[in-house]
């Protein structure tokens, strides 16, 4: 599919992207790396230990060899004798071997870091199509691949065949010298073989690496189609996060009706605005809002109250300031206090059938009432 090529993948893997192919297992890897550090550890143990090795299997060789007639009379004796030796040639044969094992855990690390996964052991018959295989034999990374090859092998072979030709002399020679003498030589042109085609491996490993990082990443690039729906997917979609808020929204609205017909009064602004306080002297340090809201929800909060007997008195500076500064279970600030008290005092008389006459000057400090800040904010017709 289009949205499937190289083409279409312009965008850089995401980490979460990145992160879900290490958990897989898929990470960076280097195999001329991990061969160029088997090969420096096993010379580098061949160079210190390699004679002490050499003499050590002789000896268990010499020793394995050897027969009496004990141990022709009693044939236990000769399989304990071969288990010693084989004991003795594994021993002095890991230091090579546990070289080998971590020079390889080494070179992968340096290049993907610690990863362990038991995902790349499942077994996946994707991968026994025949079509998929050929079109992964005959891609560009196979190609690349197939060139790293003859090179590795041109330059390996060269390398080698230099030595061996610049050490022909010494070759030579080894026929007339005795065998031990002979076998040290050896070992010193073999040792020199090793570390001549060691070095010229680098000049591979220096190419591969950043190669195989760079098509690594290349491989996990993103199509802007998979971005967004990333993006999607770790941040929420935007319509269902937007029906969250809503269905939020209304529960937390109903619960603010239910506390309505516990408050003591509900001051308004008849067109606009509607505030629910609820004052208990033994439990409240302050008066506190119940309820609060504007056009519809405010006339909800009035038809409410109004069904529970509940006073609603209109003070629309203070139903303003209320509304802006205030929030839903918060105590009514110091600044109100003497507005709100108007409010109470008026509805304590009203409750007691006293017909009292409703404030008009209602104090309330001109900086907390958003109409009378927003008429000093408007010029006048003669400002100018």
């Amino acid at each position: 599919m289009a949205e499937d090529s190289d083409l279409e993948r312009t965008e850089p893997a995401s980490a979460r992207r990145l992160d879900k192919a290490r958990e897989e297992g898929n990470v960076p890897r280097s195999p001329e790396l991990t061969t160029f550090a088997v090969l420096l550890a096993s010379t580098g143990v061949l160079a210190f230990l390699g004679l002490f090795m050499f003499q050590g299997l002789g000896n268990v060789m010499r020793a394995a060899l050897s027969f009496d007639h004990a141990d022709l009379g009693n044939p236990r004796l000769m399989g304990h004798g071969l288990m010693e030796a084989g004991t003795q040639a594994i021993l002095l044969l890991l230091p090579l071997v546990l070289s080998v094992w971590i020079s390889a855990i080494a070179a992968n690390v340096m290049v993907s870091g610690w990863v362990f996964s038991t995902r790349a052991l499942q077994p996946s018959f994707g991968k026994l199509d025949p079509i998929a295989g050929l079109a992964r034999m005959f891609s560009w990374p196979a190609l690349v691949e197939l060139f790293k090859a003859l090179l590795k092998a041109g330059l390996i072979a060269g390398v080698a065949g230099w030595m061996i030709w610049r050490q022909r002399d010494g070759i030579l020679a080894l026929a007339a010298e005795p065998l031990e003498s002979a076998m040290v030589h050896f070992g010193q042109i073999t040792l020199l073989t090793f570390l001549a085609a060691s070095a010229g491996y680098a000049l591979i490993v220096v190419l591969d690496v950043p190669f195989q990082i760079w098509h690594y990443h290349r491989k996990l690039r993103m199509t802007k189609e998979e971005v967004r729906q990333e993006q999607k997917e770790m941040e929420g979609d935007p319509q269902i996060k937007a029906r969250i808020r809503s269905l939020q929204r209304e529960a937390a609205r109903r619960r603010m009706m239910q506390e309505v017909p516990r408050a003591d009064v509900v001051v308004t602004n008849p067109l606009h605005y509607a505030v629910a306080l609820k004052y208990e002297e033994s439990r409240m340090s302050a008066p506190r809002m119940l309820a609060k809201g504007s056009q519809l929800v405010a006339e909800r909060i009035k038809e409410i109250a109004r069904e529970h007997r509940v006073p609603v008195v209109e003070a629309p500076p203070l139903a303003r300031a209320l509304h802006r500064h205030v929030e839903v279970g918060q105590t009514i600030p110091g600044t109100l206090f003497t507005a709100v008290a108007q409010v109470l005092a008026y509805v304590y008389q009203l409750n007691q059938s006293m017909n009292p006459a409703l404030p008009t000057d209602w104090r309330v400090p001109p900086h907390l009432d958003p109409a009378h800040a927003q008429a000093a904010e408007t010029p006048g017709p003669d400002s100018a």
